[in-house]
């Protein structure tokens, strides 16, 4: 069925939700770390706490996006993985800045990022699902741009709550500061009262013949027609989908060497501090905070922009040369020495991570076929995930071993990697070119 150009508000509409999502994975990312170094972590421990989250997008990605085209009922194909999703990552966050413990809080992130997983698949399924073509470069721009309000808002607001609210920001050994905690309950409400929005907002499309539907259902039910089906897919993906595979790995692999260690990076090489419990420490990391807050809105203004650079060159141009600002802007981190100066470092992240939030997507769904758009957005998210965990595999040793536990070091390693993947953007097949 020809699918119909929809207005620029449903297209707002169904991309809202986003703004939730982000809220979790902004938390998560800007203050996981921090957690875990308040609970007894060393820094080389940290990238082995994290290896929990990609390890549960490896797992739960794939499994909602097959289950999600092969579901329709009231609420339609999409929409109850958002909801359920939404509901468990907003009890998470409650959870997660009060966990008591060490390991508490590495389970916790276990269930929160599995949490948000399945929120999130089907989200890029939706906008493949409902898009034609000329829109789908559109679609994930704007989800694009939810992405990082929402991470501008989730990540800055520890200082927040710090500066403007006079909220402890500092606890006793082992426990986490009060504008923590109450940034996650913040968090949690923002996760579910958006994902609802997008839930009511928007109406999905039902399968051409509902019948035929329901008989190809019943004929390949079980765990093991599904298993086979998602093996069946990942051996056989479209050219494009294994080109832009060994984009998504390299960016990938930054972005989380980013994530767990702007933290300890900044404390150390800039702040001068490895303790936790000091002021100082917590200065450092609440301007982390603030650092990634100014990424997210970068990203949020710039993904307007790149669909009009994007409409006049090409994607694969757009995402190179963002990806090229990227990694610029990670490695300066080791040249640095005011924290000031980092805001113009995130300028060259934020346009990067605008980039990498849309241009894969709008290249990639040209290539997939309609009745398969949630397993092969799942099994995609496998180069988000195994770039992930082999960072957490090696990135530890490697700053342990090589360079004496100064973090900063695998930062310089991230923007390396983003320079290597704007390489591989031209290797890759748009086929709707």
């Amino acid at each position: 069925m020809k699918k119909v150009r929809l207005s620029f508000w449903q297209i707002w509409n169904m991309s809202f939700g986003f703004l939730g999502i982000q809220f979790g994975f902004a938390l998560q990312n800007a203050n996981v770390s921090r957690i875990f170094e308040t609970l007894g972590a060393s820094i080389d421990e940290i990238p082995i706490l994290w290896i929990a989250a990609p390890t549960t997008g490896l797992i739960v990605q794939p499994i909602i996006g097959y289950l999600s085209d092969r579901t329709w009922g009231k609420l339609g194909r999409r929409r109850p993985y958002f909801l359920i999703g939404a509901i468990l990552a907003s009890l998470a966050l409650i959870i997660m800045p009060n966990s008591p413990t060490l390991w508490v809080a590495a389970g916790m992130l276990w269930i929160m990022d599995a949490s948000i997983n399945i929120s999130m698949e089907p989200f890029r399924a939706l906008v493949a699902d409902l898009l034609p073509s000329e829109q789908r470069t559109t679609g994930f721009a704007i989800q694009s741009f939810f992405i990082g309000t929402g991470a501008i808002i989730a990540s800055a607001l520890p200082y927040i709550f710090t500066n403007f609210f006079n909220i402890k920001n500092t606890a006793p050994e082992g426990q986490i500061p009060d504008s923590v905690i109450y940034s996650f309950y913040i968090g949690a409400f923002a996760f579910i009262t958006a994902v609802s929005w997008t839930v009511i907002k928007t109406k999905e499309n039902p399968p051409d013949n509902i019948e035929e539907f329901k008989r190809n259902l019943l004929k390949n039910s079980g765990l093991f027609n599904g298993i086979k089906e998602i093996f069946n897919s990942f051996f056989n993906m479209p050219k494009t989908m294994v080109q832009l595979a060994f984009v998504q790995f390299f960016s990938w692999f930054a972005l989380f060497a980013m994530w767990i260690y702007t933290t300890p990076a900044v404390t150390q090489h800039i702040y001068g501090t490895n303790d936790p419990t000091s002021e100082l420490y917590n200065k450092g990391a609440n301007w982390v905070g603030v650092l990634f807050s100014i990424y997210n809105g970068f990203a949020a203004v710039m993904a307007f922009l790149i669909i009009w650079i994007a409409n006049k060159t090409s994607r694969k141009t757009v995402h190179s040369i963002s990806l090229i600002f990227g990694g610029i802007g990670l490695a300066s981190f080791y040249f640095i020495k005011d924290p000031n100066l980092l805001l113009i470092s995130e300028l060259g992240i934020g346009l990067a991570w605008s980039s990498i939030l849309a241009m894969p997507y709008a290249i990639l769904a040209g290539s997939l076929p309609a009745e398969k758009m949630g397993v092969y957005m799942g099994i995609f998210n496998f180069f988000i995930v195994i770039p992930q965990i082999t960072a957490a595999a090696i990135l530890g040793f490697i700053v342990k071993n090589l360079f004496n536990n100064e973090a900063i070091y695998a930062l310089l390693i991230g923007g390396a990697s983003l320079l290597l993947a704007s390489f591989l953007v031209y290797f890759v097949n748009d086929v709707d070119e």
